[in-house]
């Protein structure tokens, strides 16, 4: 996953009413969101346990475990990374994340 420099790293004051928007229920948005930062999630430690198993070795002494520095630079790279909640709030706010409710389109 890349750094998204328009993703704020930290958390900010949203306007609710830019929430419901998309829905028009502000329950069902953040339900959208959860499940948005979930698969976000998901994917950054399946990256993170990717790159950190190429470290992985059958005989691992004492002093390679302390000494891996390029193990703990890409650790840090992840910690750095904006969190998923920040990342899907933004890419639904943008409209970037499709989403349905299967319920709504049989009431219809």
């Amino acid at each position: 996953m890349t750094n998204k420099p328009s993703v704020p790293t930290s958390t900010i004051t949203r306007d609710l009413r830019e929430l419901d928007k998309e829905t028009g229920n502000i329950y069902e948005s953040i339900v959208v969101i959860a499940k948005r930062a979930n698969q976000i999630s998901n994917n950054m430690k399946e990256e993170l346990h990717a790159k950190l198993a190429e470290f992985a070795s059958s005989s691992d002494n004492l002093e390679e475990v302390f000494e891996n520095r390029e193990q703990i630079e890409i650790s840090k790279h992840y910690e750095r990374l904006p969190k998923p909640t920040l990342v899907a709030v933004d890419e639904f706010i943008n409209g970037k994340v499709y989403h349905r409710n299967p319920s709504k389109e049989q009431n219809s």
